[in-house]
């Protein structure tokens, strides 16, 4: 019998300039999940919860997803492959929203490794650097951002502990 672990985020070493992560799956945006996102941030603007307000006051005419659900959404689907280990996320140094997000738009995302940093007083860890891309349906570039997260070096990183022990099937 064998066990298998789940890959979620990587070590330092695991990182290569120039690779390209396709994150799946997709995710549909209902209007349900705007709507929700933006009274829990308390982004009550009306181009993203009056029908009535975006079809005739707005340059869309329609209602527009929040951009910060689009990013939420993004930086989540990036997560398995880049930071489900990280130390920590350390910055985003942009964000660009390139194309507006509709409610029933799905959305897809990539990231590429722009730059991988060994840390010089800590050997422990190191900084990687990802640009990440979210698309909708139609593969317009709905946003994109550059950040850069902590991770750890293989054979240092914590293991990975469950609240049960190995001999659950024994």
């Amino acid at each position: 019998m064998s066990s298998h672990e789940r890959p979620f985020g990587r070590h330092l070493e695991d990182f290569v300039v120039g690779d390209v992560y396709r994150h799946w799956p997709g995710k549909t945006i209902t209007e349900a999940d705007d709507h929700l996102f933006c009274m829990i941030t308390m982004n009550h603007h009306p181009l993203h919860t009056d029908a009535w307000f975006a079809e005739h006051e707005s340059v869309q005419g329609r209602n527009v997803v929040v951009g910060n659900l689009v990013y939420s959404l993004v930086l989540g689907m990036s997560v398995p492959d880049v930071s489900g280990s990280a130390i920590a996320n350390l910055e985003v140094e942009s964000l660009i929203h390139r194309f507006p997000t509709f409610h029933g738009d799905t959305i897809y995302a990539e990231s590429r490794v722009v730059a991988v940093t060994p840390s010089s007083s800590k050997p422990d860890r190191g900084v990687v650097t990802v640009e990440t891309k979210g698309f909708n349906q139609d593969g317009r570039e709905v946003c994109y951002f550059r950040r850069k997260v902590m991770v750890w070096r293989r054979g240092v990183a914590p293991a990975r502990l469950r609240p049960y022990g190995d001999d659950v099937w024994d």
